[in-house]
């Protein structure tokens, strides 16, 4: 990268999907565990292969809220020689606002980022290049669904009520300090948020990353309601909502819309930038010595909420 847009040369996911596989005390099951040390090993292959630096593996909630926690990382470690550090909500919000502001650049002044994944939502603001305030909240699509969405499809008023209560309540501090902040800017991003944008007429992802993609607060409400009316297998027929995300879009609907509404916010822009190029962009402009504090320290960090794996390589 030499004065450019820091864009991949070569990407790959695995889909493991962590989060339907766990106990009700939220342990991992021994098949997510060894699917888990498979993806971690694929992907040092892929480095490898590449000619890439070793992979940058990191896990938010699913691991990290896990009680057998410890031993999975032991297990990921000593099966792939890749060593995975779980990431507290709070650095997740924060490196996620890096990626954000890099991408919008200094012309978004006071800005304000929201990034809804399966376990929590980070919260940010900030007037500079890292942020004044950082937040991780229970409110994931995954979770609350699990917790409030599961014994209707589609859910009954009750349902949605309860639902709205719980969001309102968790974010009742975070969205004052926001109000009070007045950002000038407020960006969203993670998978969810961009399939809610396009449910509200944002541009498919074919047009590419570099087309401005608005989310305005009274179209979210309006898919709110859209999405509240179709039981879940119906819902991915829906623009933008996929196979995989049709359950849990209604309950990342309602928590996208409550937070902007308690927020003050009218719209937010969609940052196609998240938590893992917040990672690569943090390590590129730090070096190394960062990236082993950080796993250095995380790890000891008590079970807070958050969402997924993520594995970056940081060749781009």
């Amino acid at each position: 990268m030499e004065g450019g847009v820091p864009l991949p040369v070569h990407t790959v996911k695995w889909k493991l999907r962590l989060s339907e596989h766990v106990g009700p005390d939220g342990a991992i099951c021994e098949e997510a565990v060894e699917s888990l040390v498979n993806a971690v090993a694929a992907a040092g292959a892929t480095a490898r292969r590449w000619h890439a630096t070793g992979p940058l593996a990191f896990a938010t909630a699913v691991v990290r809220g896990a009680p057998n926690r410890q031993e999975v990382l032991r297990r990921v470690s000593c099966g792939t020689g890749i060593r995975m550090c779980t990431l507290p909500g709070e650095t997740e919000a924060e490196l996620t606002f890096l990626a954000a502001r890099r991408w919008l650049g200094w012309h978004a002044g006071p800005l304000a980022l929201l990034d809804i994944g399966g376990g929590s939502l980070e919260v940010a603001f900030g007037r500079g290049r890292l942020p004044d305030f950082a937040a991780s909240l229970p409110l994931g699509a995954a979770r609350l669904t699990r917790e409030y969405l599961r014994v209707q499809d589609p859910p009954g008023p009750a349902e949605l009520k309860e639902l709205r209560r719980r969001i309102r309540h968790e974010l009742r501090d975070v969205a004052a300090r926001i109000r009070w902040e007045a950002p000038r800017t407020a960006a969203v991003s993670s998978r969810t948020f961009q399939q809610l944008a396009r449910l509200c007429g944002a541009a498919p992802g074919r047009h590419g990353p570099f087309v401005q993609r608005d989310m305005h607060g009274a179209d979210l409400r309006e898919a709110v309601r859209t999405l509240a009316a179709l039981p879940a297998a119906e819902r991915a027929q829906l623009p933008g909502i996929s196979a995989p995300r049709a359950e849990q879009s209604l309950a990342g609907a309602v928590v996208g819309h409550t937070a902007l509404k308690l927020m003050g916010l009218r719209g937010a822009v969609v940052c196609p930038w998240a938590i893992r190029e917040g990672v690569l962009l943090r390590y590129l402009e730090e070096g190394a010595d960062w990236w082993t504090d950080v796993t250095g320290t995380a790890d000891s960090a008590g079970p807070s909420p958050g969402a997924t794996l993520r594995i970056a390589g940081p060749s781009v």
